[in-house]
């Protein structure tokens, strides 16, 4: 009995080992880091951001306006069944009926009730328009409208991409600050060790230890500074891409590892490129083919329509209790209908006035869209270009700081000097150091400044 209980316990209890693990297996699941490189954050801000996604849904709407121009040239078919009842006055007829000589009149000459007169009509309706010019142009617009409102929910993804991966960069340049104040500390608390190393060798000041600790503190705040810095990136770049505030995200790209020195290729070319494929200089041409459409449309409603009506049912008396009809007989009326507008107040030409400006608007926006375009991508070579030199600059000033911090650590070490030249040293490793990570993040900054210009942050790898 006691070897079936044994038995039974080791088997709960391996159950329970296995529960516990699957539950920290499904716990880990769910706190799985989001890896994300700058091109994947990009896309996914394209794709989930909030401003991104309302404007899809501005497109939609667009796209369930054509579907209500539509129905301007659709049949309109309709049903209706009515059961009524009616007393007249019967000196509202403005009739006076001849009565026969010593007969009373027809009708009370003060007014009588008649009725109730009740009827029951059941019936349908078909009309449709057969030629309307104008309902076939606004059909044409709203087409056009709704591939505008495409083009600018592209534009906006793209903006959004943009907004992340600036969010992405800024994340970035926090993680490589922390790297740089951590090296820095490294150093702070190594020349503090020496300074105190002497001092107890009887070589040394306690000034130098004073100061190695001041540059160690100063150090340790510029850290905790780091940190914070670090801390709110990411919170922007949760919102940027569209994740919860909660959800853990993990850089898989550094400054040192995105591509620099890349060649941007040929000026002209690139412009062609930005003129070509940003979806806002899109959004604007179709907008002002839009509002050139919109104005045909209102020309053509100066134009005549022809319809049909047909309307078929049945009619006939209803008793007075309302249950049921009598005498029914089939009745129908059709209609052929040309109609021409000959004056409406000059209502319809101050509506082509207002679009006419409103046209003259886009293509105004249009051309400073392609104008800006092309500053922007000049612009971004210019940065570029300067960008790519100030790291090389940055990069050589670090090396030179370096030494110069070897040097006057290896002549405190030595005993030559105090560790003033160290502290000056480092101070200067500490500039030169975040001098780098600036000039990196600057040239990755104008890297991505030439996508947007371009139109093609979301091809970021």
């Amino acid at each position: 009995m006691t070897s079936t209980y044994a038995v039974v316990a080791r088997v709960v209890v391996r159950l329970a080992v296995l529960l516990l693990a699957g539950a920290g297996s499904l716990a880990a699941q769910a706190t799985a880091p989001t890896r994300l490189s700058l091109g994947d954050a990009a896309r996914l801000a394209a794709r989930q951001n909030a401003g991104a996604e309302q404007a899809r849904f501005r497109a939609q709407q667009a796209e369930a306006r054509i579907a209500q121009r539509r129905a301007d040239i659709l049949p309109n078919v309709s049903a209706v069944a009515v059961q009524s009842g009616r007393t007249f006055n019967s000196a509202t007829f403005g009739i006076d009926f001849p009565s026969v000589p010593g007969q009373p009149p027809l009708f009370d000459r003060n007014g009588e009730v008649i009725g109730p007169n009740n009827a029951f009509d059941v019936r349908g309706r078909v009309s449709e328009n057969l030629i309307d010019f104008g309902a076939y142009s606004r059909i044409k617009s709203a087409r056009t409208f709704a591939a505008a409102s495409t083009a600018d929910a592209a534009s906006v993804a793209e903006q959004s991409a943009s907004q992340a991966a600036v969010a992405y960069l800024r994340a970035l340049r926090a993680d490589a600050q922390i790297q740089a104040r951590m090296a820095d500390s490294v150093l702070a608390d190594s020349l503090l060790g020496i300074a105190r190393e002497q001092v107890a060798a009887g070589v040394g000041v306690g000034l130098d230890v004073t100061r190695a600790q001041a540059q160690l503190a100063s150090i340790r705040a510029q850290l905790i500074s780091a940190r914070n810095e670090r801390d709110r990136s990411h919170l922007d770049l949760q919102r940027a891409v569209g994740l919860p505030a909660d959800a853990p995200i993990v850089l898989s790209d550094s400054l040192d590892r995105l591509p620099l020195g890349d060649a941007p290729g040929n000026e002209a070319e690139l412009v062609r490129t930005a003129m070509r494929s940003r979806p806002d200089l899109r959004a604007a041409a179709l907008q002002l083919d839009a509002a050139n459409e919109q104005v045909t449309a209102i020309r053509a409603e100066r134009l005549p329509t022809i319809g049909i009506l047909a309307d078929v049912g049945f009619i006939g008396a209803a008793n007075k209790k309302f249950s049921g009809a009598t005498h029914l007989l089939d009745t129908y009326t059709w209609a052929l209908q040309l109609s021409l507008p000959i004056f409406e107040g000059g209502r319809r030409e101050g509506r082509i006035q207002e679009q006419r400006a409103v046209a003259n608007e886009v293509a105004t926006r249009r051309r400073d869209l392609e104008q800006a375009a092309a500053i922007e991508v000049r612009g971004a070579l210019l940065d570029l270009a300067s960008a790519r030199e100030q790291v090389g600059a940055a990069r050589e000033r670090l090396r030179l700081a370096e030494q110069e911090v070897t040097q006057a650590r290896d002549r405190f070490r030595a005993g030559v000097a105090g560790n003033a030249d160290v502290i000056t040293a480092s101070l200067l490793l500490n500039t030169s150091r975040t001098q780098l990570v600036d000039a990196l993040a600057n040239y990755q900054s104008a890297r991505l400044a030439l996508a947007r210009a371009e139109g093609t942050t979301t091809t970021l790898p």
